[in-house]
């Protein structure tokens, strides 16, 4: 029997996050909403759904992430696999089965759900986002001999190899952070293409100019910081 814990980084998702644990499927072990500083009935909604529900108070994805994994190190049964996903409904959560599949039936270290264009909804991915997803992939792919295609939130991973990554990036650089460091130390991972649809309520990241930014750098860096170093 595999075990499977689900982490959702959650800043004011009240109108999605339901929607959300709802649709994971049964055989996940536990599933934690991370609150990021909401001031919404976020937390509320998410336990009433079921999950665990954390608090973290410093705001950035990372640190919702970290609090997660703070959580799960903590316990005295350790997942095989932990899933992260978004807690605004872009993602499917359903399909976390085919996300885990290749861990479990392959024994991949890291698998990504890709938003491929023809699986994704008209306007559920900005320009922004379009443009610095392949600008990342594509520069990974120069500096690296990377196979990425995207950054999608929607990944699983082997909980043994993300203790193995030592996760720090505490914001908008956490997924391509995960990503370098997949490559840097040889784990094995692949990609599934995924159905994406648009969110619920307004992005923090790209449905802002400074959100936008703030990530574009954030990725731009880590990716310089691990060619250098090469």
């Amino acid at each position: 029997m595999t075990h499977i814990k689900v982490i959702i980084p959650a800043f004011n998702e009240a109108a999605s996050i339901s929607n959300v644990i709802n649709d994971i499927p049964t055989r996940v072990d536990e599933i934690i909403v991370v609150s990021n500083n909401s001031t919404d009935n976020t937390e509320i909604n998410a336990k009433k759904a079921g999950a665990t529900v954390l608090k973290e108070t410093n705001k950035g994805y990372g640190y919702a992430c970290l609090k997660g994994m703070d959580y799960i190190s903590k316990q005295e049964k350790r997942p095989d696999i932990v899933v992260f996903l978004d807690g605004d409904y872009s993602d499917y959560p359903e399909e976390l089965t085919k996300i885990v599949a290749p861990i479990i039936n392959d024994d991949i270290d890291f698998v990504i759900g890709t938003r491929v264009k023809r699986l994704r909804e008209q306007g559920s991915m900005t320009i922004p986002q379009i443009f610095g997803n392949w600008l990342a992939t594509s520069l990974m792919t120069l500096f690296f001999r990377a196979k990425f295609t995207d950054l999608g939130p929607f990944r699983a991973i082997k909980y043994d190899t993300l203790l193995a990554l030592n996760m720090e990036d505490k914001t908008y650089g956490w997924t391509v952070e995960m990503q370098l460091k997949v490559l840097k130390q040889k784990f094995s991972y692949a990609e599934i293409p995924v159905n994406y649809r648009n969110r619920i309520g307004v992005s923090k990241v790209s449905g802002t100019v400074k959100g936008a930014i703030f990530a574009g750098i954030k990725i731009l860096g880590w990716i310089f910081k691990y060619s250098i170093k090469k």
